[in-house]
């Protein structure tokens, strides 16, 4: 695409037709007001309230707004990625369609993208949301800071600015859109935060509920491996076959030790663990020997595009 616009907002839509007016009004304001060349895209992800006619009503009035509609509702990893791919911008906008997240901060993003950063998050500081997901979130949060060393409030803000060269590194796909922010910075990028206001829902009904709970966790270990294992899969299995084995190992010493000592052994399920145990370590090992195998394959291909500026 040759001709690009200095701004896309990108907005995947899920049966939330009564928001669109109100929140289509206050974006063209503000980034009219703004004075940038921009485009606001929304992206129907399956919706059955009439969302994309609605849409279509709006492009009429103005060609700044624009919109997709996916076939049925694949899911917001595929309706960010259908909008990646078609946004314009040099700089790119999320945010939901939901009216929780307020066009006025936009400025604020487009301020601190400037300061060399590649990516900026929005931290709903005060969150207005049910009480199971402010707390469920806070979990998930210090969990992935932890595990990943990548510092954020609010790590699943769907409120998040980025340049363009960003998305063109990254594969979204299943639900790790949660973890965009660590995916970049596992490329080498530039993460930062801004607080942001957090409204509550007016329309419609959240479509978070507590099987995202763990689906996050599992989300959160492809996340690992794809950032800080993926070129050295047998750290991960191996360390994880060792602790394993190694438990299985004393295990199986203890039930010696008592077999010496003329316990009777054989119908102890602690020793069927220790076997067990000594038997996924190992087969954990061998997954990380054979990961380390296809790493070695396909690393020189991957690392073409970690190359910044060249002289």
């Amino acid at each position: 695409m040759e001709n690009f616009l200095d701004v896309s907002v990108v907005i995947p839509v899920f049966n939330e037709k009564e928001s669109l007016k109100e929140l289509s009004s206050k974006l063209v304001n503000v980034l009219e007001r703004i004075g940038t060349n921009y485009e606001v895209l929304f992206v129907d992800d399956g919706s059955t309230d009439g969302s994309f006619d609605f849409i279509k009503e709006i492009n009429e009035k103005n060609h700044s707004i624009r919109g997709v509609q996916l076939r049925k509702n694949f899911g917001k990893a595929v309706a960010l990625s259908t909008g990646f791919q078609r946004a314009r911008g040099k700089i790119i906008v999320t945010m939901d369609g939901d009216l929780q997240d307020e066009p006025e901060e936009i400025p604020k993003f487009l301020q601190k993208i400037k300061e060399e950063y590649d990516l900026i998050s929005g931290w709903k500081q005060k969150r207005n949301d049910h009480f199971f997901r402010v707390i469920s979130s806070k979990i998930f949060n210090k969990m992935t800071a932890l595990f990943t060393g990548v510092r954020l409030h609010d790590i699943n803000c769907g409120f998040k600015c980025y340049r363009r060269e960003v998305l063109e590194q990254i594969n979204i796909y299943g639900e790790l859109y949660r973890y965009i922010p660590i995916l970049v910075a596992g490329r080498g990028f530039r993460v930062s935060e801004i607080p942001v206001e957090h409204h509550y829902r007016r329309f419609g009904k959240s479509k978070y509920g507590p099987g995202r709970f763990i689906k996050g966790c599992f989300d959160l270990l492809t996340v690992l491996l794809l950032t800080r294992y993926k070129e050295r899969p047998l750290h991960f299995f191996g360390i994880s076959g060792i602790i394993v084995s190694g438990t299985g190992f004393g295990i199986c010493i203890y039930m010696s030790f008592l077999r010496f000592q003329g316990y009777k052994i054989g119908d102890r399920p602690l020793l069927l663990l220790g076997i067990l145990m000594l038997i996924l370590g190992v087969q954990f090992v061998s997954m990380g020997l054979i990961g380390e195998m296809i790493t070695a394959r396909f690393v020189k291909e991957s690392n073409k595009d970690i190359i910044i500026s060249e002289i």
